[in-house]
């Protein structure tokens, strides 16, 4: 009887010259149990690395095969959402893995985004705005297109690039800016020249810089008055320019004081500096008349270029224009109601203060402003949580001994609340910010989605719904959700710089000659050396949101 192989003593079975492992033998043997054990979880082991590296290789090949899209646009190094993927690629390809809630709430949003724009295309394609209700398109603003070219920014930077590209197509081969048609000069310039500067910085693709510069050329001639202050009206085919007869003559001091922007990053894009020039004399002609508490009124008249006497007001048709003493003369105007001692921003008539509050609550250069960004965040808010809806009316009163009383009672999908949740998020890194602006997403889903889109509501207190998917719904509202749940690096603060209409664009720095001595450190425009990047993306903000926020 000779001894067994060592090998033999395995429970190892043999099957045309391959053996294998059996399960059955380790059970009729106690003692090789142990062996089994580790073998299991070897083998469990091994396979999940298999798998992990198998994703991880998937994972860079996404990301190379992005960089090879974007190759050329300037963009190779910024974040965007690969695919489904759960990760999402920083500077230099690094990914960046996020807590669970935060990517299962940018998904929901970017759901909401496919409901919105899915319901756009199928019944409104080509129209300003969907009326979801009864299933039409509707040219709220001449025919351009508003919603779509609004949306491609939101569309691109979620990674919906199927959808991008048939907008895209769109642009190319249907819009057509030549319509006699009175557009407004700030609501085309913030939509439409905006958005599709937008577009052109991160797809790189020049027909979007091309439909900048028509519309641009057509709106240009707004600024051809003696005071250099523009016309807030203009006719697209004709280039007739006026004011509407509502302002007597006047022209608004939030659109004549926020439409540089854009036209400065066209003049840096196509290096063509009329543009830039032409629009920075309204800019000059206000410093020249700017008052020591920093207060202007909201009309300015475009002959001679004087105030006229009017409500001074930080909501809407008021704006952002020396911004350091603005700042100051904000802090007279704050209020604390009773009992509950909410922050609240006063209207200025005369020497009246009425205690009528802005849906404001954009932080200031210094740190001291943030403290009180925050408290009127707080009042923002509440105006949310106050309603049965959980959506906020258009604006509020505040009367003596009272907290807050809705005025109007309407809300139409606004996005600025959310804004200055993201921005506050963006500065302070308190989470508390992302839940209030996930409370108020859940608002709008239970209250304003329809079947075919969403909409806004007559009565915040009785939920009655209107017909109205108003486009900066998508440009802004879920824009700023978006990026609310997601990483600081996805369109970082530093390298980019949002329009009035929440359309990122890319800060160029601008040389020494494209600077006026007689201009602000702060003057309208991309220009970051002057300014340490988290004032300059929050004094971005201000101008962005004194401006688009009605008073609530």
């Amino acid at each position: 009887m000779g001894k067994k192989s060592s090998s033999s003593a395995l429970p190892w079975r043999s099957t045309g010259g391959c053996r294998y492992l059996h399960p059955s033998d380790y059970l009729k043997s106690p003692k090789r149990l142990p062996f089994l054990i580790l073998i299991l979880i070897f083998t469990f082991i091994f396979f999940n690395y298999f798998l992990w590296d198998l994703h991880a290789l998937s994972d860079a090949h996404q990301v190379e095969e992005l960089k090879c899209k974007l190759k050329g646009s300037g963009l190779q190094t910024n974040i965007f959402v690969i695919g489904n993927s759960n990760r999402i690629e920083m500077k230099e390809g690094i990914l960046y893995d996020e807590d669970p809630v935060s990517i299962e709430r940018r998904q929901k949003v970017k759901d909401a985004m496919l409901h919105a724009w899915n319901s756009y295309e199928k019944y409104a394609w080509g129209k300003d705005e969907l009326q979801p209700q009864t299933k039409n398109g509707v040219d709220s603003f001449g025919g351009l297109g508003a919603t779509l070219v609004d949306s491609l920014d939101t569309l691109f930077i979620m990674g919906l690039q199927e959808q991008f590209q048939r907008a895209r197509e769109w642009v190319a081969n249907s819009l057509d800016f030549n319509k006699d048609y009175d557009a407004s000069v700030f609501e085309t310039t913030i939509r439409v020249l905006g958005g599709l500067l937008s577009a052109f910085d991160l797809s790189g693709d020049d027909i979007f810089l091309q439909k900048a510069k028509d519309i641009a050329d057509r709106l240009l001639p707004a600024w051809n008055t003696a005071s250099g202050i523009p016309y807030n009206r203009i006719n697209l085919a004709h280039g007739d320019a006026h004011n509407p007869n509502w302002a007597g003559g006047n022209s608004t001091l939030a659109e004549s004081g926020t439409e540089q922007l854009e036209f400065i990053v066209l003049s840096q894009r196509i290096k063509d500096p009329k543009y830039q020039q032409k629009v920075e004399t309204a800019i000059k002609k206000i410093h020249k008349i700017f008052p020591s508490d920093g207060l202007l009124p909201i009309y300015i008249n475009p002959h001679n270029g004087t105030t006229s006497p009017s409500t001074i007001t930080f909501g809407a048709m008021g704006d952002r224009d020396m911004w350091e003493m603005s700042m100051r003369g904000l802090q007279g105007l704050i209020r604390k109601s009773t009992p509950s001692s909410f922050a609240y921003i006063c209207e200025k008539r005369g020497n009246y203060l009425a205690d009528k509050d802005l849906m404001v609550m954009g932080p200031g250069e210094a740190e001291k402003f943030i403290a009180l960004a925050e408290e009127l965040a707080w009042t923002c808010y509440n105006f949310y949580q106050s309603t049965p809806t959980k959506l906020a009316g258009e604006n509020y009163h505040f009367p003596t001994g009272k907290d807050m009383t809705v005025s109007t009672k309407w809300n139409i999908l606004r996005p600025e609340t959310i804004e200055s949740l993201f921005y506050l998020w963006r500065h302070t890194g308190n989470k508390t910010y992302r839940e209030w602006g996930w409370n108020i997403f859940q608002a709008f889903e239970r209250n304003s989605r329809v079947e075919t889109g969403y909409v806004g509501l007559k009565d915040v207190n009785t939920g009655l719904k209107d017909n109205m998917m108003q486009s900066f719904f998508l440009a802004e509202t879920l824009k700023y959700l978006y990026l609310l749940f997601s990483p600081p690096s996805v369109i970082p603060l530093d390298e980019w710089v949002f329009n009035t209409e929440g359309h990122p664009l890319k800060i160029v720095t601008r040389s020494p000659d494209e600077r006026d001595e007689h201009l602000f450190e702060a003057a309208p425009g991309p220009q970051v050396t002057r300014l340490q990047p988290s004032l300059y993306y929050l004094q971005a903000h201000m101008e962005g949101v004194l401006n688009r926020y009605n008073v609530l």
